[in-house]
């Protein structure tokens, strides 16, 4: 009896001893949080090599805040796109510790959420498919200015349409993305916060949402992570040159891929493998987008290039992400029940 007391006594000591420990461990194994406010003064109209605001190591979370497209001046009636100091001001840069030319950026977007009341769609002179452009210029004068509000009911997950010349008015769901997120461009360029390419930038992808999980070319050390142009929604397109503009709560978490090179932005989620083409025309988009997921099949699941271009023919999902901006943006997806397990 003595002996199976002096046991427990030995058991309760040890268990006072350990528990408390367990939850030290827990805390540990969490990721760091890296929580950033930018000032209007704070933010960027260009993808470059430039100081960092912060610097983020492979598995940090970071939680920011971004402008809608319009830098936040667009607030009600009257209000004309002339108050705008610059398109699609960017938050950032993040530098990832350790990263290098020749590694892949990987960006998991955790959570989105539009950061206010309302969201802005406006028409501008000189934008859109349906308007003169600097690049299909036309005789006729462009389409006036025109600007509209759209209530976000952010319980429901909408967005409400109102007509200007009528009273009809109509809820769209709201599936929150960046419509600008990329890295600074290789060989020392500076690219207007407006454009897309290799380095991503303003693609206008709604797959650049939550739940999905974004890759990019590192071109300079320490990658330099851009991000805003916060949308609500948009159509396939982006038609008019505005999707449903919003300023954006953000989280997102960074890692590295080391030694591991790809050319173009890709994008994932649990079931779909996607990658873009940024180019003009619009067939060199599509070229580049589904040469790029060609060689992705090829690399990751062992399909020979002809093999994957012909699955791909098949079952190829093709989505017009924008057609307004200096560059089209193609999304090339294909879902990966039809992949073959990764050797």
């Amino acid at each position: 009896m003595r002996q199976q007391q002096c046991r427990l006594v030995s058991w309760l000591l040890f268990l006072l001893l350990v528990l408390p420990i367990f939850p030290a461990v827990a805390t540990a194994a969490e990721p760091r949080v890296v929580r950033y406010e930018p000032k209007d003064s704070d933010l960027k109209y260009v993808y470059g090599t430039m100081a960092p605001v912060a610097t983020l190591r492979p598995g940090d979370v970071l939680d920011t805040r971004t402008a809608d497209c319009f830098g936040g001046v667009i607030q009600k009636p009257g209000d004309s796109l002339s108050k705008v100091k610059g398109d699609n001001p960017l938050t950032g840069p993040f530098a990832i510790e350790g990263a290098e030319p020749g590694d892949t950026l990987v960006v998991k977007i955790l959570d989105l959420k539009v950061d206010g009341p309302r969201g802005v769609g406006a028409l501008a002179p000189g934008f859109g498919v349906l308007n003169p452009t600097t690049y299909t210029p036309m005789l006729n004068p462009p389409l006036p200015e025109h600007v509209w509000f759209y209530d976000i009911d952010g319980a429901a997950n909408t967005a409400t349409f109102h007509a200007l010349d009528s009273a009809f008015s109509v809820k769209i769901p709201a599936t929150p993305f960046f419509g600008c997120i990329g890295v600074a461009p290789a060989g020392g360029e500076a690219r207007s916060s407006i454009t897309p390419g290799e380095w991503g930038g303003n693609m206008d992808a709604s797959e650049a949402r939550a739940g999905n999980t974004v890759y990019f070319p590192v071109n300079v050390p320490g990658a330099l992570l851009f991000m805003g142009d916060g949308h609500a929604a948009q159509g396939d397109g982006e038609a008019a040159g505005t999707g449903i503009e919003v300023p954006l709560r953000a989280r997102v978490q960074v890692d590295l891929l080391k030694k591991k090179s790809i050319r173009w932005p890709r994008f994932e989620s649990d079931r779909m493998l996607m990658t873009v083409g940024a180019y003009r025309p619009l067939d060199d988009a599509l070229r580049i987008a589904l040469s790029e997921l060609v060689a992705w099949i090829h690399a990751d699941y062992g399909l020979s290039e002809l093999d994957a271009y012909e699955l791909l023919t098949k079952v190829a999902t093709l989505h017009l992400a924008e057609m307004v901006d200096p560059n089209y943006v193609i999304v090339a997806g294909i879902d990966k029940r039809y992949l073959p397990p990764k050797p």
